[in-house]
């Protein structure tokens, strides 16, 4: 079977008959279709196929950091869906988020669902990490951690994304406050956005007990800036049916 050959080895008259018969064509009112190459989102190249990839991604990470109870967790509370779509488009500018309420009101839940939001949008960032102020404290303290304490807080405050649950819950001192201000202020200073929950107001009349008086003024100052503060009403749902 003969090599196939290009139009220019068989030499310039066939080349002329080719271009003829094109403006021939075009002089008819004749002109090529449009090729349609571009990738569909199915296809390697879409933006929608890469999302797609990044979310797969994203929530496989999700489902590894959120313990059992809480993997069928939604975020169902419309100003948190808002700031979890904010953080998944523009986390820089996003803030953070601050779930008050009295125990049983649903705010850890919420907390996974907005993770869980986060990374069913295919953000190109998702590195999350989700403690209590408890563990927090455990894990800082000396000998908490093989890494050290310095090491551990850096790690907190680097991360993109951090979930920090029932924060004042702990026994208030002046070591508490001072590494919940490092936290809380260098995750500002770098507009890292942060989750927290809370049992506790942001301020209470009265003098009742808040964040004010169990983290102190210069931590609620930092979080009054730049922090949504959403407050979940209602019953304990642990409690519900026990009756």
């Amino acid at each position: 079977m003969p090599e196939p050959q290009s139009i220019g080895a068989l030499g310039p008259s066939a080349l002329a008959n080719v271009m003829t018969g094109i403006r021939q064509k075009q002089e008819q009112g004749v002109t090529p279709g449009p090729i349609d190459d571009q990738p569909t989102p199915d296809e390697p190249g879409h933006p929608e196929y890469h999302r797609r990839r990044r979310a797969e991604w994203a929530l496989g990470r999700w489902a590894t950091a959120t313990p059992p109870r809480y993997r069928h967790a939604d975020a169902d509370h419309p100003q948190v869906q808002a700031w979890a779509d904010d953080v998944a488009t523009n986390p820089d500018t996003a803030g953070s988020l601050l779930l008050t309420g009295t125990t049983g009101t649903g705010k850890t839940y919420q907390a996974y669902g907005a993770l869980r939001r986060i990374a069913a949008a295919g953000p190109r960032v998702y590195e999350i990490r989700a403690t209590t102020a408890a563990d927090m404290y455990g894990l800082l303290r000396p000998k908490g951690s093989d890494r050290g304490t310095e090491e551990e807080l850096r790690r907190l405050v680097k991360v993109p994304l951090l979930v920090l649950d029932d924060l004042g819950s702990a026994k208030a001192s002046e070591w508490t406050e001072e590494v919940t201000y490092r936290l809380i202020n260098e995750r500002y200073n770098a507009c890292r956005p942060t989750l927290y929950t809370s049992n506790l107001p942001a301020r209470a009349a009265n003098g009742a007990p808040d964040l004010t008086s169990a983290l102190g003024e210069r931590i609620v100052s930092r979080l009054s800036e730049d922090t949504r503060v959403v407050a979940m009403t209602g019953t304990d749902r642990r409690r519900r049916g026990a009756a």
